[in-house]
Parts: structure tokens; C-alpha cells; sequence
């Protein structure tokens, strides 16, 4: 029996094995361009544009860093990483995710430990940045369901929880065409590295 292809090939020339993935293997423009290409809520928002990952991700690491206004560089890389693996395997709403089960989880931990470990993180993120990057994404989840995914405030208090209004001040949903987010991903990313040294 002929073993199924695991392996993706990128824009980048690489070829990405997605069950056993390696650093070396990973690029960020790879990464920018599929998040850049993948829409958040399946896609049912409002808009000319499709709300991206990579925009959900540059909000996060927004939020994130007013959670916690002294995180080095370092952990609101990981902010802006945690949803790197959907590069490849793409987002799933919630109950989807539920109804696949563990394999997918599996699958986006390895995919996260090799991005992590070729940025110069630890393949596991400690718990307590991990909760507070959650909490980042959970406000993110509450704004983009208010403001464009036809939710209620009633219903999104619900399900992610009612935010603190100064956390969001100032801060709005973008849609925008899917090259301005990869630029600005890309952008942010290579601005935390180097603050990183």
C-alpha cells in the first residue's frame, strides 16, 4: 500500500512534512502568506475582504502587549505566532475543532513546537504566557464576533467573555486585502526578532 503524501510544498521552495515538520523547513514569508490567505469565522463576516489570521494574529499580539505591558519581545512574538500552524492546516471554528477531536490538536502542537523553536522560542510556551496569550485571543474572538460576525454583545459576553474596555480602546477590526496583512505580519515579525537581538 503507497504511503499518502504528508508533506506541503511552500512558495518558498520548501517542502513542509506536516506529521513530522523540522525548523529548518519553516519560513516567515510562507507563514504571512497562507495566514494572509486564510479567513477567520469560515469566512461569514462582514466586509469586501475576508477577516485573515494574520490580522486576527497582529491584533492578538496587540492585546497581549497591553495585557501585559513588560513582556520582552520574545513572548509577544509568541503572541503573534499562535496561530502560525493554521498556515497549513487552516482554521476551524471552535465546534469543528470539537468534533475532529484530538488529531488536530496533535497535529497543530508539532507545527507550533517547529515554528517556535525556529524563531528562537522554547518549543513549549510556559503556561502562564500561554493563559494571558489565550486571554488576548479570547478579546480578539469577542471584538471580530461584535463587529463582523453578527453576534451580539449578549451573545459574545457569552461565549468569550465580556472584555475590559480599556484593553480594546482605540483598537478596531481591519479588512483589508490579504497583501497589506502579510506585509504588516511580516513587518512585525521581524521587528520583534530584532528587538529579541
Amino acid at each position: 500500500m503507497k504511503t499518502p503524501r504528508a508533506w506541503q510544498k511552500m512558495l518558498s521552495g520548501r517542502r513542509l512534512d506536516l506529521l513530522d515538520p523540522t525548523p529548518v523547513d519553516i519560513e516567515i514569508e510562507d507563514i504571512a502568506h497562507g495566514l494572509a490567505f486564510v479567513a477567520r469565522w469560515n469566512g461569514q463576516t462582514l466586509g469586501d475582504y475576508a477577516y485573515s489570521v494574520a490580522e486576527h494574529s497582529l491584533l492578538v499580539e496587540r492585546l497581549y502587549s497591553r495585557l501585559t505591558p513588560s513582556a520582552p519581545a520574545k513572548w509577544k512574538l509568541a503572541a503573534l505566532l499562535h496561530d502560525a500552524p493554521e498556515y497549513v492546516i487552516g482554521d476551524m471554528i471552535s465546534p469543528v475543532k470539537a468534533a475532529v477531536g484530538p488529531g488536530y490538536d496533535e497535529l497543530d502542537q508539532r507545527l507550533a513546537a517547529a515554528i517556535h523553536i525556529r524563531f528562537g522560542l522554547p518549543a513549549a510556551i510556559p503556561a502562564q504566557v500561554k493563559n494571558r496569550i489565550k486571554k488576548a485571543d479570547r478579546i480578539s474572538a469577542w471584538m471580530e464576533a461584535t463587529q463582523i460576525a453578527g453576534f451580539t454583545e449578549e451573545e459574545a459576553n457569552r461565549f468569550f467573555g465580556k472584555p475590559d474596555a480599556q484593553v480594546i480602546e482605540g483598537l478596531d477590526i481591519l479588512l483589508r486585502p490579504p497583501m497589506e496583512a502579510r506585509a504588516d505580519y511580516t513587518a512585525r515579525h521581524n521587528a520583534l526578532l530584532s528587538e529579541m537581538g
